[in-house]
């Protein structure tokens, strides 16, 4: 063995000896497994979008789609493109929310899947299904899709088929956040923003998206605005509270883990005696004690709201369904204080602090200190009683049928 490699050897025995001291035998095997994983990942991964798609897609030149009239009587025929979903989806819950409402107002909605992973379509139909509750057409997008009124994207990768493809119908793109932030700067972000300038009409969750299309890229977009289940979420009584909750998604890393996790400790750190939970993913070992909870049902996720004083509830891009959520049983969300989640919410029972640890952990124990607590309780679900999905529902069925009769007797052109 030469001198190099026995050199290479020694330093790594050291390194591994240093941090084995410092942060212990569980690090260690984290970081060989992540080395490992590195090693034998490929160097060209899958794609959230066809390559073939992409090039496809030549924006300076879109194709001409036809618009069939909307007659009197007539129900509107929609094709909806998307992922295939998980369970409990926040995306797809919101997404099969507005389906729903659109099929009690003379809808008839199809669902096509747009799958790079090439996963089993079988699989994904049954869980539109049985735990979204869609009965009808669910088909994938390769095979082609039917003529309609209206061609619906629902993510930026879905947005490509939906460009390409000769089915008739009005283009409409779904927008529940700004997607090029969910990828650090590279093709993927580029491609992402790269949709928003297809010639289609947003349809935005929140005022800030449509804000931003329309004054970045000029795009036509309107807004609906977030609702809560309140037949779900709900406030039990002036029952004790003894903690604080976190919606915990490592790979979800527009909601802010790793800075959730930093305030946490701080905060756990000063008040020992409240309960810290943590829902959303399984997460293992950490600093400090917790109970943790994993995925839940939306009816388990109530339970814990009501144990709970505060929820830290942080949003980097656009707002996630949670605080609203949260205010409904009675829970105070901490979250991050910016433009977009202050626009989007508006609603004045919501802490709000500096995307910091400290700041963050600060105005956790100001809600816990709260005197009157069971009284500021009160008032926040008393404040989201009036939102409905239905009247998400509404306000999308009167965009759509607005920019389909605009496009009524237009001869075929992009749409």
């Amino acid at each position: 063995m030469n001198s190099h490699w026995q050199g290479e050897i020694m330093r790594r025995a050291r390194q591994v000896r240093s941090t084995w001291r410092q942060e212990g035998p569980h690090w260690v095997a984290d970081r060989v497994r992540t080395t490992l994983a590195d090693r034998i990942r490929p160097k060209i991964a899958v794609s959230p979008v066809r390559p073939a798609d992409v090039v496809a897609a030549d924006l300076h030149h879109p194709p001409r789609v036809f618009v069939p009239p909307l007659r009197e009587g007539e129900p509107v025929a929609l094709n909806w493109v998307m992922s295939p979903p998980s369970r409990g989806s926040g995306g797809h819950t919101t997404l099969f929310r507005l389906i729903h409402h659109l099929e009690a107002n003379g809808y008839r909605n199809r669902v096509y899947f747009y799958d790079p992973y090439r996963g089993d379509h079988r699989y994904y139909e049954e869980i539109v299904h049985d735990a979204y509750g869609f009965a009808g057409l669910v088909a994938p997008v390769e095979g082609g899709m039917a003529d309609a009124h209206g061609v619906v994207a629902t993510t930026w990768s879905t947005a490509y088929p939906v460009f390409n493809a000769r089915s008739a119908g009005k283009r409409f793109y779904l927008v529940q956040d700004f997607e090029p932030m969910f990828h650090a700067t590279s093709s993927d972000s580029i491609l992402a923003e790269n949709t928003y300038r297809m010639p289609f009409h947003a349809i935005t969750a929140g005022r800030w998206l449509a804000e931003r299309l329309r004054g970045d890229y000029g795009m036509e977009a309107d807004h609906f605005d977030f609702s809560c289940d309140t037949a779900r979420y709900r406030r039990i009584g002036d029952r004790a509270r003894s903690g604080i909750a976190f919606y915990a998604r490592p790979n979800a890393t527009r909601r802010g883990f790793e800075l959730g996790l930093m305030a946490l400790e701080l905060f756990a750190r000063r008040r020992p005696d409240i309960t810290i939970h943590l829902y959303g993913d399984t997460i293992g070992r950490l600093p400090f004690p917790f109970v943790d909870h994993g995925l839940v049902t939306p009816d388990a996720l109530n339970t814990i709201y009501n144990q709970c004083f505060a929820g830290l509830s942080l949003s980097l891009t656009n707002v996630s369904l949670v605080p609203l959520e949260m205010l409904a049983a009675g829970c105070i969300p901490v979250m991050n204080d910016a433009l977009h989640n202050r626009m989007v919410l508006g609603n004045p029972h919501i802490r709000y602090a500096p995307p910091s640890p400290h700041e963050l952990a600060a105005e956790l124990e100001a809600v816990v200190a709260v005197p009157d607590f069971a009284s500021l309780s009160r008032q926040a679900a008393a404040s989201v009683e009036g939102l409905t999905w239905s009247d998400a529902g509404a306000k999308v069925d009167a965009i759509i049928r607005r920019s389909l009769a605009a496009s009524q007797g237009a001869s075929p052109s992009p749409g």
